[in-house]
């Protein structure tokens, strides 16, 4: 432990008989002991269950220039440390610690008046003690009064979902239909369900998720194969970054679907379902599902159009 981070979570008298005479004076808010049911981990034992994690966090603030006049909105509150975790644990479900400390110590330091962030994060249920990181991170030199993290960010474009049978996935037609989709206004993204090969079987119901998930990327990636614009993509920033750059994304739903904060209660077997439910998480208005005889869903609030083979191309 680095003597800086010890400090700041000493006594406030060992911390001033400490200080760097040489340091700019800075105040400390702190937010101690924590503790929240977290999903976490990036063991299979950590996922489908909570664990009681523990925050101890020391912000380190730059003192208002005018007299505070007991004025609360003169000073940061206590209340954006906690809000801070708060959103970073309800944004996604994450494997490290490390990860969540480093958001956690971002989005803190996007607040103009802390300049430094002590941030100590402990899994509680996982061993003997406490198992944990701690980091310090500084406010960036170049950045005095950076946009807060929390701000809205640029809307995206609603994009144009496709979700593509097996039989549609093989028609030779599909490089053109892809030429007629794509030169639309809306990003497109394409889903596919499994190929008519039997996944294998597993007892354990979340082993069984996995493997159905898994299922379904090894026929996205059959699809890649048909087309080079087809980029098979399993995270919702290279989903969005190439919404932003007019680039064809072929989802592959593992990690979104197990890292989700609310997951789905669609089962794999029913791809249709599991990509509509990511449509929504995507804010589609259109989804087109391109095939024969497809049993109908209930529509989400979307614009769902089952469309033949043969249609496709002029569906939009």
């Amino acid at each position: 432990m680095t003597d800086d981070i010890r400090l700041a979570f000493a006594h406030p008298s060992e911390r001033a008989e400490a200080m760097d005479p040489a340091r700019p004076l800075r105040d400390r808010i702190s937010l101690r002991d924590h503790v929240a049911e977290v999903e976490i981990g990036a063991f299979q034992a950590e996922r489908g269950s909570t664990q009681r994690v523990r925050f101890n966090v020391v912000v380190e603030v730059r003192p208002h220039p005018a007299p505070l006049e007991d004025d609360v909105d003169r000073v940061l509150s206590y209340d954006m440390i906690a809000e801070a975790i708060a959103a970073e644990l309800s944004s996604e479900r994450l494997n490290l610690l490390e990860t969540l400390a480093e958001r956690v110590a971002e989005r803190i330091l996007a607040a103009p008046q802390a300049m430094r962030a002590y941030i100590r994060i402990e899994k509680l249920d996982r061993g003997p003690g406490a198992l944990g990181v701690e980091i310090v991170r500084d406010r960036a030199p170049d950045l005095p009064r950076p946009v807060p993290v929390a701000a809205e960010p640029e809307p995206l474009v609603a994009p144009l979902v496709v979700f593509l049978t097996n039989a549609a996935l093989a028609a030779p037609e599909l490089p053109g239909w892809l030429d007629r989709w794509q030169a639309g206004s809306r990003p497109l993204v394409l889903c596919v369900g499994a190929s008519e090969t039997p996944a294998p079987q597993a007892t354990a119901p979340l082993v069984q998720r996995r493997i159905d998930l898994l299922a379904i990327e090894q026929n996205a990636w059959v699809l890649a194969g048909r087309d080079p614009r087809c980029v098979v993509r399993g995270s919702r920033t290279e989903i969005d970054w190439a919404m932003k750059h007019d680039q064809i994304s072929v989802w592959a739903p593992s990690k979104i679907v197990l890292d989700a904060v609310e997951s789905p209660s669609a089962d794999p077997h029913d791809a249709l379902e599991l990509a509509l439910w990511f449509a929504a998480e995507l804010h589609a208005e259109t989804v087109l599902v391109i095939g024969e005889n497809v049993p109908e869903h209930p529509a989400r609030g979307l614009d769902l159009r089952y469309v033949s083979p043969g249609a496709a191309g002029t569906a939009i």
